[in-house]
């Protein structure tokens, strides 16, 4: 069970990439070999990417392979550093938690509104999901990097310059 909440992201980017080229190949296959193609597979694949976005965020959140700035931390030591990484970090993780509400209510709205998507046919609210789960899910990552950064602190990887993995 820790293997799977540990490598939950990477579990579902593999798979619904894996899944989103089969369905791009085979609409390029449909198109361009039999000179029709299916009306739903780019639709598909479209809101397939749109969770891959939000879950890779999240991916990159627990890695943190985010975009940083970091002028500010390198002229930090010791409890400078680890109070701006954890007020930084806080930062991040409050507007995550901004865009999961928000982002829930939008949803909610799609499927009381009953929207569906042109093509399948199916409730938009599966599609701005995304939103929510993502930001959900890279705020549960942003704790727990919180978490690593507390402990690294405490057994001293802060207090000698840069931790092993911030």
């Amino acid at each position: 069970m820790k293997r799977l909440t540990e490598h939950f992201e990477e579990y579902l980017l593999i798979a619904s990439l894996m899944f989103s080229v089969g369905i791009v190949f085979l609409q390029v296959v449909m198109r361009y070999v039999f000179l029709n193609s299916f009306f739903w597979s780019e639709e598909l694949a479209r809101y397939v990417f749109l969770w891959q976005i939000w879950l890779g965020a999240s991916y990159a959140a627990k890695e943190g392979k985010h975009l940083r700035i970091e002028i500010v931390k390198g002229f930090l030591r010791g409890r400078g550093r680890i109070a701006f990484e954890l007020g930084s970090t806080a930062v991040w993780f409050g507007f995550c938690v901004f865009l999961a509400y928000q982002g829930t209510m939008l949803t909610k709205m799609l499927f009381t509104r009953m929207q569906v998507s042109p093509a399948m046919r199916i409730p938009m609210g599966y599609a701005y999901a995304s939103v929510p789960a993502g930001a959900a899910l890279m705020a549960l990552r942003l704790v727990q990097r919180m978490r690593r950064t507390v402990e690294e602190y405490r057994v001293g990887e802060y207090r000698n310059g840069e931790a092993a993995k911030t």
